[in-house]
């Protein structure tokens, strides 16, 4: 099983205390794993896409709040809880798309709430358990999502999938989108992935392609703008993608050229999904246009590692992701179930489902 990151209690010759991640600008070249050790090298690691994926932001944040508070050396509660909502609002600071992020941040929140009259041990304890459980609880969430969403796929034939939605996106295990597809494959169905490469950081080539060969999963890269010939001569059945945030009339936040993809399938009659764990689904936004869209850095387009694919002082774009209307959208796949539109009654019927294993 991949390891997008885990809790380290250093309880282990040469292993340091902290959160270890696996470092995925690296990938595919090289395989490193980098141990953080405070909260603020955490954040480093969002801000920079060492760690990258909507849900993997949330468990590294809340395992970051808790790296920060088991920190702190005051036993002066009034002083400790300065501290840690300092902490929680570094962390929120460093991506604004994510949901998973901010989700994350306001449970450990709460469940400092729930404990802040105990001692401040206690009180660390309580956060390290809580960030411990969102860990579990995401690996579980992408399992059933597989589960749910292998019954979309088609018995036989391509899947298109755009940047990454895998393990590396998630706490590790099956990952979202790519959950699907592992499901599928494992239930026998004849299917092979068209991976988009994903510029302009190319998470599909990179990272998608890397865990599927993994898999023994039967992959092809091509690049961005090759999924609309594919779906014309017929390669693609269907198009299975992750979320950053998904509004509740059913818009859907993910990385740049989603939507594309998204108006592409819907031309060629092809099915297009999104797969997301719940703690993705904001039904406190009402529409894609309410979703902040992150601007990355313009060297991300100029360059491709270091080389420089364009001229100096160009002007560039650079929204790391776009917004997908829901009417393109063929169903949201969660751990609670599928959601069809209509998304607004949907979302919120599943907003009380119980999730089953």
């Amino acid at each position: 099983m991949i390891k997008t990151l885990e809790w380290t209690d250093g309880a282990k010759p040469g292993e340091a205390a902290g959160i270890r991640f696996i470092d995925q600008r690296k990938l595919p070249v090289e395989e490193v794993y980098i141990t953080c050790t405070t909260y603020e090298e955490v954040a480093d690691a969002i801000r920079t896409m060492l760690v990258r994926g909507a849900p993997a932001i949330g468990v590294a944040a809340a395992m970051g709040v808790a790296l920060g508070a088991k920190s702190l050396k005051t036993t002066d509660a009034a002083a400790f809880r300065r501290e840690f909502e300092h902490i929680c609002d570094v962390l929120a600071g460093t991506r604004p798309t994510a949901v998973n992020l901010f989700w994350a941040i306001r449970r450990m929140r709460d469940r400092f709430s729930a404990v802040a009259t105990q001692q401040v041990a206690t009180i660390q304890a309580a956060l390290i358990e809580e960030a411990k459980a969102i860990y579990v609880e995401d690996l579980a969430a992408n399992e059933a999502m597989g589960k749910h969403g292998a019954t979309l796929m088609p018995s036989s034939g391509g899947v298109l999938t755009h940047c990454n939605a895998g393990a590396l996106a998630t706490a590790g295990g099956y990952g979202t989108a790519l959950g699907v597809i592992r499901a599928a494959f494992e239930s026998g169905k004849k299917i092979n992935v068209y991976a988009d490469e994903t510029r302009p950081v190319l998470q599909g080539s990179r990272l998608t392609a890397w865990e599927l060969t993994k898999d023994g999963i039967p992959t092809t890269v091509i690049s961005d703008n090759m999924a609309g010939v594919m779906m014309a001569q017929g390669k693609i059945k269907a198009a299975v993608v992750g979320a950053d945030r998904i509004a509740a009339n059913g818009d859907v936040a993910n990385k740049i050229g989603t939507y594309t993809v998204a108006v592409m399938a819907h031309a060629h009659g092809i099915p297009f999904y999104v797969a997301a764990p719940w703690s993705t689904i904001d039904l406190e936004t009402k529409t894609g246009a309410d979703i902040p869209i992150e601007q990355r850095d313009p060297r991300e387009v100029t360059h491709v590692g270091q080389t420089q694919i364009a001229p100096d002082g160009i002007k560039v774009e650079n929204p790391s992701f776009d917004v997908t209307p829901a009417r393109y959208v063929a169903a949201i796949i969660t751990e609670r179930g599928i959601a069809k539109a209509p998304y607004e009654k949907t979302l919120r019927e599943l907003s009380t489902a119980v999730v089953r294993s």
